[in-house]
């Protein structure tokens, strides 16, 4: 494991601290809660087996296993890519390199989706850019009377999305339309959230490797200033929101003033910026006039 042949039996609590440090010569930022989500991973039990568990020597075929998780993982690879999953506002999705993986920020953006939409009545809702489909697959399960659409300029991308609604029972509730932006989609909304590209084309060189060499450019290339992909979208809000209709968009945290100003430049009402749980600019929101 980590190059080092096993030659005794170790236990998950051997094992785990082993791990612990190894993953910290990494620089992995958490490494005793990744040694632990790889070794339930590779055992195929919830961590709290870990701890029910911890002087249970692991076989033979349980060190292979977690000796080549822990390898992938120590090379760079994601750990949601090594564990092929992610947990995502109660839900889980399966995620790969077609997709951008869901991050906590896009939960928080769901959570405002969620909080506003009102449940006496039906709606239309648009997640715009789908990718691993979250949003979407969100919306169709804790809003019962809406309508969802779900929108991907990659076939890719609407591959994971149209499998993660499958996964979580909802596939019936959700239409997949490859597009780009609006080009494809018709009609009008109550909701549109969308997590755009909104990282400079010059800064993704310095992005982690994990992130940079493991996820789709065309999910993070903003283009030259960050926010060309915000620019296409707002100009088609106006044409896809219904009256009152409220757009919620994932900016970048140094994006509030410009972001908030092209959608205001867009005709759209009560424009203002969020933030998030790190209180870092991160969400723009408006309204189309009544």
């Amino acid at each position: 494991m980590g190059g080092t042949t096993l030659t005794t039996e170790w236990t998950i609590r051997e094992v785990l601290n082993w791990t612990r440090g190894y993953f910290e010569d990494a620089g992995i930022v958490q490494p005793r809660l990744e040694a632990e989500i790889l070794l339930a991973h590779a055992l195929d039990v919830d961590r709290l087996h870990l701890y029910m568990a911890p002087d249970k020597p692991l076989t033979s075929d349980e060190r292979s296993r977690y000796r080549h998780v822990v390898k992938e993982r120590r090379s760079g690879t994601p750990l949601q890519h090594v564990i092929g999953e992610v947990n995502f506002y109660g839900l889980r999705f399966r995620v790969d390199r077609r997709t951008l993986i869901p991050r906590s920020e896009t939960e928080e953006l769901l959570d405002q989706v969620i909080k506003r939409a009102p449940r006496d009545r039906d709606i239309r809702c648009l997640d715009l850019g789908t990718g691993t489909g979250v949003i979407a697959v969100c919306m169709a399960r804790y809003l019962p009377r809406a309508e969802v659409i779900a929108v991907d300029v990659s076939p890719t991308a609407l591959s994971a999305a149209r499998e993660n609604a499958a996964l979580n029972e909802v596939g019936d509730r959700i239409e997949f339309i490859e597009s780009d932006w609006f080009d494809q989609v018709e009609g009008q909304f109550d909701f549109i959230a969308t997590n755009p590209p909104y990282i400079r084309s010059d800064e993704l060189s310095d992005l982690a490797p994990e992130v940079k060499d493991h996820e789709p450019a065309v999910a993070l290339d903003g283009g030259p200033d960050g926010l060309e992909k915000i620019r296409q979208i707002a100009a088609g809000l106006q044409a896809h929101l219904r009256p009152d209709g409220v757009v919620l968009m994932e900016i970048g945290h140094r994006q509030g003033n410009h972001a908030k100003q092209i959608l205001e430049s867009a005709g759209l009402d009560d424009v203002h910026v969020e933030r998030d749980i790190a209180e870092k600019d991160r969400f723009v929101v408006g309204r189309c006039p009544s």
